[in-house]
């Protein structure tokens, strides 16, 4: 009966673990909201009107690797692809008031585009052939990149077992820095400079059962459980965007730029 009841306990808390697993992998997909998704949209917009801004290069400088307790790792602990990250919330910051961004990532691609359309015109149309505009210049540089990627800053756990059975707890903490800094290109001046940090956190739960039968010469041992990693890339996407915030809230403070109304009143 003893017996019995241990292993009813057990296919009990395993199908619970098994369960919520599988609920993870079949549930319906939803939207991720960044916590300043709210702030992100709602900035008050220029005073003067959207700011003309370049991104030649938004990088991992930390040189961090995916951390491993088995093997080295020569994967990278961040994405390396954060300047679109960066492009993308420049555009998007302030329902889209903000910034022009120009594309410099690109450049040497779209001035070969640029010749291959002026000379295919210069061959149809001869000396009378439409002339491409002229393309668009910043009056600013956006710079920066991810700064800091320090793993378990902090972790622990908590545990209890009676009778051999009983559930256990852990977590760790990884702290992501973005730099961001707004340069004249005018004068070459920082306008402004922001450090924002954000902590990842991974948690671990599970349950053990450790068992000894027949005067202690049989041992029946069973463990389950489930890891949880926040991802870093969706960290890294969430502190860029708290970071445009920041330089944005940084260059009204500096008299770089005005918003249009104060945040408190709403209005103009």
């Amino acid at each position: 009966m003893r017996t019995l009841l241990i292993l009813l306990t057990v296919l009990l808390l395993g199908g619970c673990a098994a369960g919520q697993g599988l609920k993870g992998q079949y549930d319906q997909p939803v939207t991720v909201e960044a916590p300043t998704a709210k702030e992100f949209d709602t900035i008050p917009p220029p005073a003067l009107g959207k700011v003309v801004v370049a991104v030649y290069s938004f990088t991992d400088k930390t040189g961090q690797r995916r951390p491993s307790d088995t093997q080295s790792s020569f994967s990278t602990a961040v994405t390396q692809g954060a300047d679109a990250f960066l492009i993308k919330a420049l555009k998007d910051v302030g329902n889209s008031a903000w910034f022009d961004v120009v594309e410099r990532g690109g450049l040497a691609s779209l001035t070969q585009e640029r010749q291959i359309i002026r000379q295919m015109r210069e061959a149809y149309d001869g000396p009378n052939a439409k002339k491409l505009m002229p393309m668009k210049f910043a009056g600013m540089l956006i710079e920066g990149g991810i700064t800091g990627y320090d793993t378990s800053t902090r972790s622990g756990g908590m545990g209890m077992r009676v009778l051999g059975i009983g559930p256990q707890t852990q977590f760790s903490e990884d702290i992501i820095t973005v730099s961001l800094r707004a340069v004249s290109v005018n004068t070459g001046a920082v306008l402004a400079a922001v450090n924002v940090q954000k902590t990842i956190y991974s948690t671990a739960d599970s349950i053990a059962v450790l068992k000894f039968f027949d005067n202690d010469t049989q041992v029946f041992e069973f463990e389950s459980g489930i890891t949880l990693n926040e991802p870093a890339t969706l960290a890294v996407k969430t502190t860029v965007e708290a970071a445009v915030v920041e330089l944005i809230k940084e260059g009204e403070l500096k008299d770089v730029w005005d918003f249009a109304y104060q945040p408190e009143s709403g209005k103009e």
